[in-house]
């Protein structure tokens, strides 16, 4: 019984040993701050309310640029420099150019982060996943505005 509970205590420090980085209470704080709540992949953050685009467009607007740069900046100066920002579309149009104009709206976000952040735009991983991912319903013009959106992803400082 005495090498059973060796074992399982062993098991359990190198499982320990192998986990992914820990945020700080700073980092947490300040992911809250911005909107982040927990999920399965880390912290995330949906910006549909924050930061939306336009029928066929991928530019932000001058707003957003600055609400991208005031979250960047102070989730970076808690260590945060790393991300993956997803981008999506509504359910109009075919899905290659959806996909394609996802993408550009995830690398818009992201150059804006990188810029207000001071972080290597490498830091951050982007992916365009045009209409597979709505948040609402595209049968109604209120809904396709919220699927027109980015979403942030932060797994690890």
């Amino acid at each position: 019984m005495k090498l059973k509970s060796s074992l399982l205590v062993l098991v359990l420090a190198c499982v320990g040993c192998q986990s992914t980085e820990r945020f700080s209470a700073e980092q947490i704080a300040a992911m809250r701050q911005a909107g982040f709540t927990p999920n399965a992949e880390g912290w995330g953050l949906g910006l549909s309310d924050k930061i939306l685009f336009g029928v066929n467009e991928a530019d932000l607007t001058p707003a957003s640029k600055v609400s991208i740069t005031t979250m960047a900046k102070n989730l970076a100066a808690t260590g945060i420099a790393h991300l993956r920002i997803d981008g999506h579309t509504d359910n109009y149009g075919k899905a290659d150019y959806n996909q394609q104009l996802s993408l550009k709206r995830a690398n818009a976000v992201a150059s804006q982060w990188a810029q207000g952040a001071a972080i290597p735009r490498s830091n951050i991983v982007t992916r365009g996943l045009g209409m597979s991912a709505p948040v609402a319903s595209n049968a109604t013009s209120q809904g396709r505005v919220q699927n027109r959106r980015v979403a942030i992803v932060i797994t690890a400082p």
